[in-house]
This record gives structure tokens, C-alpha cells and sequence, in this order.
């Protein structure tokens, strides 16, 4: 019919059509999915710059001579920090990390880096997944990425919990970007099923800050533990670019009232 009436009215629905999904996804930015969000109190977002630092010092392979400090430094006394594990303590089971006792701020923080492009260990948690292919606690989630929250998980809940119970009313706290973030959230889901294995810690006193989280759980689980997990995205970036670099940035936002 549309090439009887010189009108190819199929094929012009069609270009509308994709024209419509390319605007959309092209110029669709977070902004518009937190119009409506109450805006964060300064307590709670008073971790996140101190968190974005302690994330980007599990990058540094010597803390007492720093190559890629921001302005002002870590903000971190070395000899707080438990210790470091690299890839190689790991066996690529999960991403470096960082295990660190913040008795200014009476934190237990276990800070994990973002992905490694030059690892194939980290593509390999990456791509460890299928749709419905692992089930928690009610809902979906990767199942690479938690299978290395329950390497890790296995491998310090007894350094964390000795450090909780000299530690008494310390909060534990996971940070990650990137990688990292899909990682520590799943590690605090499953720190919270098993607390009894950190010394009966309450869950209050577990939290977790993803920035630039890896999408990791059905919508049900992210609502459950929306108490427990805090995600942090720079709004203006897309996934592909985000990097080492983002954290840098969030850090910098902070300083100049731009994040907020």
C-alpha cells in the first residue's frame, strides 16, 4: 500500500521508530532518573570524598612513597592500613585491595580498586554470567561478581572480625569503584546474611559506597538493602568512560560544591 500511494509510510515508521530510541539513549542522561530524588544531607554524603581517596590509594603499590597522590594526599595514616592484597595474593579470584583501620572517623574500611584492562582474570569476573544464572536471598544477582565477594568474604572475615571486636562501635565499611563496586556490594550482601561470622555485628553498622556501580542485582534485592548499599555516580559520565580518572574528578567535585 505505501508504494501504491508513493508514501513508503512502513519504512518512514521505521526510521521514526529507531530515530526515536537513538535520542533517547544517546541524550538520556542520569539527571533525569533523580529529578525526583531528595537531595543527600551533608552527613551522608561526608564519607564519599574521604571513601573516593582511600579507593584510589589500593592503586599505589608503596602508601609511604605515593606516586599519584591528589592535592592534600590520602588522607590516610600508613601504619592504620592491615594490608594490601594484589593479584597475586588473590590468584585473580577478585581485584586488588585494601584493608584499613580509620580511627578518626572509627571506620573498618575494605577498599577495592576498579577494573584492571590489563588482567584477564578481572574480564573473566566480569563476564562469569548469565541471566538468571544466580540466585540471593530472594532475587538475581552477577554471579561473577559474587563469587568473588565470597572468595573475599572467606579469605578476611576473621582479620575483620578481630578488628571489629578490638574495635568496639567501629561501623564496616566496603568501598569500590568500578569492578570493585560490583564486588563490594555483593560483599555486603553477603556480610550481612553472615554476620554471626564478624562477631554478631548489627547491620546497622554495615554499609557499602559503590561509585560508579556495576549494574549487579535484581531491582527487589537493591531496594532490601538500599539501608546497607550507597551508590555514587558522577552523572555526567557514560560507562565506557569511566576510569581511574572518575574517582579523581568525584574527589575534585567535592572540593569545589560541584557534586552537590
Amino acid at each position: 500500500m505505501s508504494i501504491a500511494c508513493c508514501l513508503p509510510v512502513v519504512e518512514c515508521v521505521y526510521c521514526l521508530a529507531c530515530a526515536r530510541w537513538a535520542c533517547q539513549h544517546c541524550f538520556h542522561t542520569g539527571g533525569y532518573d533523580s529529578e525526583t530524588w531528595g537531595l543527600a544531607s551533608p552527613n551522608e554524603f561526608e564519607p564519599v570524598p574521604r571513601l573516593c581517596r582511600l579507593i584510589l590509594a589500593v592503586y599505589e603499590d608503596d602508601l609511604e612513597h605515593p606516586q599519584w597522590a591528589p592535592p592534600g594526599g590520602y588522607g590516610i595514616e600508613p601504619r592504620w592500613v592491615v594490608h594490601r592484597k594484589t593479584y597475586e595474593h588473590t590468584g585473580g579470584h577478585a581485584p586488588t585491595y585494601l584493608l584499613y583501620v580509620d580511627h578518626h572517623h572509627s571506620d573498618v574500611v575494605l577498599a577495592v580498586r576498579g577494573m584492571n584492562m590489563a588482567k584477564e582474570s578481572d574480564y573473566a569476573v566480569l563476564l562469569d554470567n548469565s541471566l538468571g544464572q544466580r540466585r540471593f536471598d530472594g532475587g538475581y544477582v552477577h554471579n561473577g561478581l559474587l563469587k568473588a565477594a565470597e572468595w573475599l568474604f572467606d579469605a578476611e572475615c576473621d582479620v575483620l572480625r578481630d578488628l571489629l571486636e578490638r574495635n568496639p562501635g567501629y561501623t564496616l565499611t566496603f568501598a569500590g569503584h568500578s569492578l570493585g563496586s560490583g564486588v563490594v556490594a555483593m560483599l555486603a550482601l553477603v556480610a550481612v546474611h553472615n554476620r554471626d561470622r564478624l562477631g554478631g555485628v548489627e547491620r546497622k553498622r554495615v554499609r557499602c559506597f559503590a561509585m560508579a556501580p556495576a549494574r549487579c542485582m535484581s531491582l527487589n534485592l537493591a531496594v532490601r538493602y538500599a539501608d546497607v548499599i550507597n551508590s555514587v555516580i558522577l552523572q555526567n559520565r557514560m560507562i565506557f568512560c569511566l576510569a581511574q580518572t572518575l574517582l579523581w574528578r568525584m574527589y575534585s567535585s567535592h572540593l569545589s560544591g560541584y557534586l552537590m
